[in-house]
Formats: C-alpha cells, sequence, structure tokens
C-alpha cells in the first residue's frame, strides 16, 4: 500500500513537472512581433548631410550620439548574459570578443564620454572595459564609478555625478536630471536596488549590479536637444523646463505599470518637454544577443499594447509629436525627421 501511495505521488509529481514546463515554455515562445509595430522607420543619417548629429540604436537603452566629431556613449551593454545566467544567477563576465566587435563595428574612435542611465547590469555591464578601451569619462553614481574601478579604469577618468551638474564634450552638454527607477518589481519595488559599495571585481551575479542613482539625461548640442529616459520613471513637472526635441522614451515593462501610470510618463516626460519626435527604447528582450532584437514574452512585457497607449497618448495630448520605431545599428539624424502619420 505504501509503495502504491509513493509511486502514485511521483507520478503526479512527475506529469505536474511536465505539464508545468510546458506551459513555461509555451509562454516564453508566446511574443508579440516587431511586424505588428506599424510605426514609422526614422531618417537615416546620409552622406548629404554628414554633419548632422546622429543616434545609433545598439539595443536596450545603449545610445550613441555622433556630430561627426565627438561621441558620447549612453549605457553600454554589449555583453549579454543569457536567460540561464540570470536564472541561476551564475557568475558573469565581460565578453571581450563583442565589445571589441561592436566599438569596431560602430566606428566608437572619437568617444568622449560614457554614461549610463543607471548601475542595473543591463545598462551598465560593460562601461569599464569600454573606457579602457578609449580614453572616455565614465559619468554616473558613486555605483556606476565602483564598476569602473573594478574593471580598473583610471580614476582621472571617472567622475561621480552632483545633481544637475552639466559637463561638455566637445559641442555636446550634458546634464543628469536625478530620477526614480520604474516600479517595476514585486509589488511595486525597485528589482536591485541599492548601491554597489566597492569595485566590482568580474566576475559576478546580475544582481552585483545594484541600481545606485538613476537618471534622465539631457544632451545638448547647437544642432537641437534629446532628452534620455532610460527607465519608465517620471518625477511630476521636473522636465517642464526642458525644451526637448528628440525624445528616448524608456518603455520597459510599461505596460505592467498599467494604462494610468503610462499616461502620467507621457505626460510627465513627452507633454512637459516638448519633443517633436519619439523614440522607443528598453523595449527588446536583453537576453538575446548583441543585435538580435526580439521583444519579451507578453506574460513578461506586452509591447504590442505599449505602443497602442504609446499612440492614444500622442493623440490626446502631443498630435504634433512623431513616434518612431529605431532599428538596430542605425545611425538616426535625430534633428532632421519629417512628420510621421503613426
Amino acid at each position: 500500500m505504501w509503495m502504491k501511495y509513493v509511486k502514485r505521488t511521483a507520478t503526479s509529481i512527475v506529469v505536474a513537472a511536465v505539464i508545468i514546463s510546458t506551459a513555461a515554455v509555451l509562454l516564453w515562445r508566446d511574443r508579440p512581433s516587431l511586424d505588428a509595430i506599424d510605426w514609422p522607420a526614422p531618417a537615416i543619417s546620409s552622406a548629404e548631410n554628414p554633419d548632422a548629429v546622429t543616434v545609433t540604436w545598439l539595443g536596450v537603452s545603449t545610445l550613441l550620439f555622433d556630430d561627426s566629431e565627438t561621441q558620447i556613449l549612453i549605457d553600454g551593454f554589449f555583453s549579454r548574459p543569457t536567460l540561464v545566467d540570470y536564472l541561476l544567477r551564475r557568475p558573469v563576465d565581460n565578453d571581450a570578443a563583442q565589445i571589441n566587435f561592436a566599438m569596431n563595428e560602430f566606428r566608437m574612435r572619437r568617444l568622449a564620454a560614457i554614461i549610463p542611465v543607471h548601475s542595473h547590469f543591463d545598462h551598465a555591464m560593460d562601461v569599464g572595459e569600454i573606457a579602457n578601451r578609449s580614453s572616455a569619462s565614465i559619468l554616473g553614481s558613486e555605483s556606476t564609478a565602483e564598476i569602473a574601478r573594478g574593471a580598473g579604469v583610471p580614476e582621472d577618468q571617472i567622475t561621480v555625478v552632483e545633481d544637475l551638474t552639466s559637463f561638455e564634450f566637445g559641442n555636446f552638454t550634458v546634464t543628469l536630471w536625478p530620477v526614480g527607477h520604474a516600479p517595476i518589481g514585486w509589488r511595486g519595488s525597485i528589482p536591485l536596488d541599492g548601491t554597489i559599495e566597492e569595485p566590482l571585481n568580474m566576475p559576478q551575479p546580475i544582481s552585483a549590479w545594484r541600481m545606485g542613482g538613476a537618471y534622465t539625461i539631457i544632451i545638448e548640442h547647437p544642432q537641437g536637444t534629446a532628452l534620455v529616459q532610460g527607465s519608465a520613471s517620471y518625477k511630476k513637472y521636473e522636465l517642464k523646463d526642458i525644451a526637448a526635441d528628440a525624445i528616448f522614451l524608456g518603455v520597459g515593462q510599461l505596460k505592467n505599470l498599467g494604462h494610468d501610470y503610462a499616461e502620467l510618463y507621457w505626460q510627465h516626460t513627452v507633454t512637459a518637454s516638448g519633443g517633436h519626435s519619439v523614440y522607443p527604447i528598453h523595449f527588446d528582450d536583453f537576453t538575446k544577443p548583441f543585435g538580435e532584437v526580439t521583444l519579451p514574452p507578453r506574460a513578461i512585457d506586452n509591447f504590442e499594447k505599449t505602443a497602442e497607449w504609446l499612440i492614444e497618448f500622442r493623440n490626446r495630448w502631443d498630435r504634433d509629436t512623431s513616434l518612431f520605431m529605431p532599428q538596430f545599428g542605425k545611425p538616426i539624424a535625430i534633428y532632421a525627421q519629417p512628420a510621421s502619420e503613426s
């Protein structure tokens, strides 16, 4: 009798495990298609205007600003830990070959500054190694500085930012505005909150990259002003005195925060700063290899629904604003965009 009970229990456990595993696989594969996001692609830079300021989206919220003289890199995430690394909390290391490839492929030979929006791994994992391959300064919080120190970056290339201090790099002026991280963790918490207290020597589990300070980054240039909001967070009326032309809007897990939150986020970021063009960022699955742009599973984040909301908000609040989908690795002439009909 006892053995029959044990066998039935074991069989039930196996069946349950198979069902759960199958459901997990199906949920992981259930992803919206980028083809369903019927927004125009932005105008790509051409040889006809070689001095135009361009921005190249390199996945997640890594952005390369370039005016043909000076380059500014927002974030620095080329090493892509896998889903298994993430789930098993395995220590991960910088992918030297991938970093070398990205810097060469996108001609990062005039890099003046590397500025992560905050210190999570999907924003700041590679900033130290990129700085070591250039003479670029790293700007950010004390946590970002500890990432750089762990990579052996010289102190004279590391700047811990004081609130609202502006920095000049060629014709670019960069200002970091403190802002929180989107409350996308369990019960509205901040994922991997806290600070990095000592040099972050590699390898480390993903959980070692604590948020530190989070920023809205304003990048001014004689040709125009760009605003980068890497995480879907906002402070009421904080940006009302900023006049932005182009906005790079972090939308990671915005759908999970609800329609009302998303609309307030739009109002206090896009409407407040008056941008004429908006580009979503941080909408892709960061567990995929560098260069592979795939949307996350619907069970984690439904960007298709988020895109519908953004069109709704644009039509309600900012009808003169255009929505564009960035294309991986394509330099966008951000101050020379035609009006879209999205």
